[in-house]
């Protein structure tokens, strides 16, 4: 039960720290087939992001999808901020801790959102399908890999 209020509470103060934060000039709509992907050179390859809503770079809310192809791992990290995330389409396996483990963890399906709090060690990966993800966070947002080796941005 406490386990329950913890997270509601997450959930709640992210989507309001996202209201509050997020700025929106004009009215936009995201067609899915005219949506820009491109890279994170923190991710490994295969991903693709898709910034939707504000600058992950600057200190601001930002809304943003991100593509996971089949057979994808993002090892333990952490993030500076809290986030919102939910799974748009596909599923995703979510654990939690300094160590991958998919066992320890959990197969998320499409509807499903969870909050992450600020340097909170976890680690995703997906399975036979594509995975599509939407973030909602404040920036500067950063991605911070547990064991420096898993660090695509350090593997040129």
């Amino acid at each position: 039960m406490k386990k329950t209020l913890i997270t509601a509470g997450l959930i709640l103060f992210a989507a309001s720290a996202a209201a509050q934060g997020l700025s929106v000039d004009d009215m936009k709509v995201f067609n899915p087939a005219t949506i820009k992907w491109g890279e994170d050179p923190a991710l490994p390859k295969g991903a693709k992001v898709a910034v939707l809503v504000g600058d992950p770079s600057k200190a601001e809310t930002f809304v943003a999808l991100i593509k996971f192809p089949p057979h994808y791992k993002v090892q333990p990290h952490t993030h500076p901020f809290p986030e919102l995330i939910t799974i748009v389409s596909g599923s995703l396996g979510n654990g939690m801790g300094d160590k991958f483990d998919a066992k320890k963890g959990e197969v998320l399906k499409a509807g499903t959102s969870f909050a992450l709090p600020a340097k909170h060690a976890h680690y995703v990966w997906t399975a036979d399908q594509p995975t599509v993800l939407q973030l909602v966070a404040s920036g500067p947002w950063g991605l911070e890999y547990i064991n420096p080796a898993d660090d695509p941005r350090k593997k040129k």
